[in-house]
């Protein structure tokens, strides 16, 4: 016992160090879903299920599920995992009512590299502010794994951190100032606050360890 006494504390040691990593890099955080149910999201409630503590699209019904609170500048955290084919949305800064692509902003959620989606524009990639910022493709995790998200919302940048690569880090009102690349009006793409919510689009996605943090300024 004796020999095996400094591989125990050592243990211990390396644990209570993860402990309190864990916990300074989630202070300051809110959770947005308490694993169980709906409590707190309003829109379309009946399109999403909670299943072993996730928040999942089912298909047949989708919709848009948004946080109740309104949000300005923060960082968001969240995990989620795609089936293949998968599309789906991250509004930030929308209203309620409307279509958050344009009345707010819309991170896209999708399978980029699915077959049927070989033709979309860059600004339709994963992690795009859709319509006006393409992102980097290639940092998703295989189909079925959870992939880890982080994006940073201070003023008018926009930061997207896909895995730990950031694939999106621009100004969306000097990205804007000459037209959008899809061509179409973005009235909301300014807003300076809003919900936060999942745009479901006829697929499963599954969303979970969905946390907040406000920028003070």
């Amino acid at each position: 016992m004796k020999r095996n006494l400094p591989l125990l504390v050592l243990t211990l040691i390396g644990a209570l160090a993860g402990a309190a990593t864990l916990h300074a890099e989630d202070e300051g955080f809110t959770t947005l879903f308490n694993g169980k149910d709906l409590d707190g999201w309003v829109g379309a409630v009946k399109g999403y299920d909670v299943e072993d503590g996730a928040i999942v699209c089912n298909p047949k019904v989708g919709g848009n599920l948004y946080y109740g609170k309104e949000f300005d500048n923060f960082v968001l955290r969240f995990e989620f995992k795609l089936e293949p084919g998968a599309n789906n949305g991250l509004a930030i800064r929308s209203p309620i009512e409307g279509n958050s692509a344009y009345n707010g902003i819309e991170l896209q959620i999708l399978d980029t590299e699915d077959e049927r989606y070989k033709t979309i524009k860059p600004y339709q990639a994963h992690g795009s502010v859709y319509g006006v910022v393409p992102a980097k493709r290639g940092f998703l995790k295989p189909i079925g794994e959870w992939n880890v998200q982080e994006v940073i919302a201070d003023g008018n940048q926009v930061k997207v951190t896909l895995n730990g690569e950031v694939i999106v880090d621009a100004d969306i009102k000097e990205a804007s100032k000459d037209g959008t690349m899809d061509g179409n009006k973005h009235p909301g793409l300014l807003n300076e606050k809003g919900h936060i919510g999942f745009l479901g689009h006829g697929t499963k996605v599954s969303f979970r360890n969905i946390r907040i943090k406000p920028i003070a300024k």
